[in-house]
């Protein structure tokens, strides 16, 4: 390609371009303010390797010009909708939500639960996390607004009959099959309904209330009963959404949390300052992806088919979107005003978007996990491990090590073990380090023992070790096994920062692909050993800390100091203990207790003050 010789030809305007492989499929589509500027970017020297990944599998490339960013948007995702590309982002939702439908298009339209791909004519409330709430739902809303919800099949075998369904009897549908209402006046019914599931609830329900005083009132008591069963019914409805924001809110709150492979996105619709509705999907990440790339995406993917109605007034994000003006404006445009988009900095909506945002991280991490316990996608992973690294079998006995420490202090480092791509706890390892000096001795320290005596440890032997590091790291564990007599071993090093895998000498590393099952296992086992890791290192620090405030007592030994900890518990607790209760361990005589309480005493004052000079909370 010779794209790079000739940037003249590259127009300056915005624009949507594509790149496309040697059998001219489109690989990735990208869009840009400045297609010149964008374009050259993929020439410079350093580039990430999925990205260089994409560029190197490429032949060619076109673009085309637009007027503004608003339009590079929507044409950039109509391309990925219809090519597909590989690098691109990809979705995929962690399940089928039912909503709320009203068949809009029909002459009388028809209220009922659905899932699946929205259509035209259907107008959609929700998504909701529970089928039945939203069938319970109906079932009351039905009281109050008698809408038709049978089928096609149903209405038309009672219009043929001239005979009502069940429904029509015990005042759940206004029949129109059989002429009991207009089209016009049902339609009336069905927009009042509407106007209720699109937040406006407070005016409905207080019309409700004020026709049943006024039936009170005219001595009617048998329609005042009947609107008070009515306003009954409305209220259970609302009872299964929360109140969260103030009544003329209406919002949707996008969270966004992801790695560098995966994101999950949560998304909570609020109307009326009620939850009202919830959804959730995955996107498996483009090759060049940041946050605000990847919120563009999300909300492209969110609002792409959503109707005037379905557009709130208000998307608070987690993240600013790499095109928010532009987003904006082409939001505005499908709901005819004005609309914001933008990360809130305090208040109520922060707080709702922290609760959003751990959603869509709990999201991720169960994602996780479902993917890992399948048997098939294990053996798929397994199977592609062999291949890109070159294994004569597949590694059905994965271990990995990881070294934690804080500026070189409390180095402690763990083992892990999955064997068929599933977690072996029982042979975790955890090693304290002996005089460390940097990653790759503490690395060459936890190898030397773990295969100390490498003809016992044979019938274990791991077909794959991974290391968490990258080519320093993995050219000490090779020499450490070297050294221990093990110069067969398979090691691998995960490089964490670009994902990608570092072979013992080699001059380049290997890249998986960023769906690939064998990176996401790999992944996963080196995530299990960090995690292993930090919860041994804090353990340490904590007892470390409690060891040095005890050690300045004086003539307080190992002894007492261990039956100290195992009466009270804690050194808080211990700190809050009075004379007469430090009396009660055993070997601590009046003396020893006074000195003891002066002692910690005198601290917690010392820390009280430096409380009151900095503000801070400090934890005994």
């Amino acid at each position: 390609m010779q794209i790079s010789d000739k940037p003249k030809d590259i127009p300056t305007e915005p624009g949507v371009y594509r790149w496309r492989d040697s059998q001219d499929r489109v690989i990735y589509v990208g869009k840009a303010k400045n297609l010149r500027s964008r374009i050259n970017s993929y020439f410079a020297s350093e580039l990430h390797p999925r990205t260089q990944s994409m560029v190197t599998t490429a032949t060619s490339l076109d673009w085309v010009t637009v007027r503004t960013e608003t339009e590079a948007l929507q044409l950039e995702y109509a391309w990925i909708k219809e090519f597909d590309p590989n690098f691109n982002v990809r979705y995929r939702d962690d399940k089928s939500y039912p909503y709320l439908a009203i068949s809009t298009g029909e002459e009388f339209p028809r209220a009922f639960v659905y899932r699946g791909d929205k259509r035209k004519g259907v107008t959609y409330f929700g998504p909701y996390v529970q089928a039945w709430a939203i069938r319970d739902s109906l079932d009351h809303l039905l009281r109050v607004f008698p809408v038709r919800s049978c089928t096609s099949g149903v209405y038309r075998n009672a219009k043929a009959s001239g005979r009502p369904c069940l429904l029509a009897h015990i005042d759940r549908c206004s029949a129109p099959c059989v002429g009991r209402v207009s089209a016009d006046e049902h339609r009336e019914v069905v927009n009042s309904l509407m106007s209720f599931m699109s937040g406006n609830s407070k005016a409905i329900m207080a019309d409700l209330a004020k026709r049943m005083q006024s039936a009170s009132t005219a001595q009617d008591y048998e329609q005042a009963s009947v609107l008070r069963d009515d306003l009954a019914a409305l209220e259970r409805v609302q009872e299964k959404s929360v109140v969260v924001l103030p009544d003329d809110t209406f919002a949707d709150v996008v969270g966004l949390h992801h790695d560098d492979l995966q994101s999950a996105v949560q998304v909570f619709s609020v109307r009326g300052g009620r939850i009202v509705g919830q959804r959730g999907f995955f996107m498996e990440n483009a090759v060049d992806a940041t946050s605000e790339s990847l919120m563009t995406d999300a909300l492209m993917h969110i609002y792409a088919t959503a109707t005037k109605e379905e557009i709130p007034g208000e998307v608070l994000v987690s993240h600013e979107p790499e095109s928010a003006v532009s987003l904006a404006e082409l939001l505005g445009v499908i709901r005819q005003t004005q609309i914001s988009v933008r990360v809130p900095a305090r208040g109520d909506k922060r707080l709702l978007m922290e609760t959003v945002l751990n959603n869509a991280g709990q999201s991720l991490g169960l994602h996780k996990t479902k993917r890992s316990a399948d048997l098939v996608t294990r053996s798929k992973a397994l199977a592609e491990m062999q291949e890109a690294i070159g294994l004569p079998d597949a590694p059905l006995r994965i271990e990995c090590i990881d070294v934690s420490h804080i500026s070189g202090s409390n180095v402690v480092a763990s083992l892990v073990v999955f064997e068929d791509g599933i977690p072996k706890k029982k042979d975790y390892r955890q090693f304290i380090i002996d005089d460390p000096r940097d990653d790759t001795a503490s690395i060459a320290q936890v190898v030397s023992r773990r295969f100390k005596d490498h003809d016992e440890v044979r019938p274990y032997r791991p077909n794959l070790l991974v290391i968490d590091g990258g080519l320093p790291q993995v050219n000490a564990a090779a020499k450490a096994l070297e050294a221990s007599g093990i110069g067969n071993m398979h090691v691998i090093g995960l490089a964490k920062r670009m994902e990608e895998i570092w072979k013992p000498g080699a001059k380049y590393p290997i890249i998986l692909p960023r769906n690939s099952e064998a990176l996401f296992m790999l992944q996963r086992v080196r995530d299990e050993a960090h995690r292993f890791a930090i919860s041994l290192h804090r353990n340490r620090r904590s007892k470390g800390m409690v060891d040095s405030r005890l050690d300045d007592i004086a003539g307080l030994g190992p002894i007492k100091k261990r039956a100290l900890l195992a009466h009270f518990g804690s050194l808080k607790k211990i700190s809050q203990a009075s004379q007469d209760q430090l009396q009660e361990v055993a070997g601590i005589g009046p003396s020893q207790a006074a000195e003891i309480w002066q002692f910690l005493d005198q601290d917690n004052s010392q820390d009280s003050a430096v409380n009151t000079a900095t503000g801070e909370i400090i934890e005994s």
